[in-house]
């Protein structure tokens, strides 16, 4: 099952005390990367809630907001830090003197910076603190169920990508037997015999030699390997809990096969075939960066 990188959850628990909400949101990221954002009074808390999420999440760039509300007191107002007022006032200060600016200090330049405005801060007693894991593993769960949804939509266009792929290759297999190297191998018998205008030639070496470059232009091998990457790449995603990296891997050796055939190809049909065949996999690539 695949899931995607990209999703929203939001959790919510409370008692008759405080209530706790939790929001998280995920976006692509080679790595996961986790910003937490806590009240000031839990920062004591951020590794067990990171390692909680660990256990959840394995790749993407997560922001997990937390807020803490006590029953009744929506209408508490900020608490003004005067410390932190006198401090910002300074900076500003020096700003002007520094910049050579005449403008006055303006009551909206000072208003507009939330820090210097505290709420009281609650501590949690630690059956509080089941209600900030409670509302932190629903906002999981709903992310993790809007990943997995993503991640069936993602996996229907990658298998129907991979046909599409199949198909061409089929077609590029078939153009390829029906006569692209004995028709090359035939062609360039008929230029040298031009080009040696009744000289005469070593037959046998003249065969070796036509016979050689005509074998260089087989694309068998590149076919086969093709065939064997998409076998990969299709039990990847039905079976590795997390094959975002090894797809990644495998779209590479896809591509790789895939010019190697544009190359070789004697055949401007096969060449043209091989075109749609890397628009594919470019499309692939544009959408397993999204898997975890």
């Amino acid at each position: 099952m695949l899931y995607s990188m990209t999703g929203y959850g939001k959790g919510l628990a409370e008692n008759e005390k405080i209530s706790v909400e939790v929001e998280v949101k995920s976006v692509n990221s080679r790595f996961l990367d986790i910003y937490l954002k806590l009240p000031n009074s839990l920062m004591n808390k951020d590794y067990e809630l990171r390692e909680l999420i660990k256990n959840k999440i394995k790749r993407g760039k997560l922001t997990v907001i937390v807020q803490i509300k006590i029953n009744g007191s929506e209408n508490e107002l900020p608490q003004l830090d005067k410390i932190k007022l006198k401090n910002q006032i300074s900076i500003i200060k020096d700003i002007k003197k520094v910049a050579k600016l005449s403008e006055k200090i303006k009551l909206e330049n000072i208003l507009s910076n939330k820090d210097i405005y505290t709420t009281s801060d609650l501590e949690l007693s630690e059956q509080e603190f089941q209600l900030l894991k409670e509302a932190l593993n629903k906002a999981l769960d709903q992310l993790s169920k809007m990943k997995k949804d993503e991640g069936k939509e993602l996996e229907k266009d990658l298998f129907g990508r991979l046909k599409n792929i199949e198909n061409v290759l089929s077609e590029i297999e078939k153009e390829s037997a029906e006569g692209g190297i004995k028709e090359y191998y035939e062609k360039l018998k008929e230029r040298v015999k031009i080009l040696l205008d009744g000289q005469t030639a070593d037959n046998d070496r003249l065969e070796l030699e036509l016979a050689i470059m005509a074998d260089k232009s087989d694309i068998t091998e590149e076919s086969v390997r093709l065939r064997s990457h998409i076998k990969f790449f299709k039990e990847s995603l039905e079976t590795d809990s997390e094959p975002g990296r090894k797809v990644n891997f495998l779209c590479q050796e896809l591509n790789r096969e895939a010019n190697t055939i544009s190359s070789k190809s004697v055949l401007t049909s096969i060449t043209h075939r091989s075109v749609l065949i890397k628009e594919e996999i470019e499309k692939i690539r544009e959408q397993i960066q999204n898997i975890e």
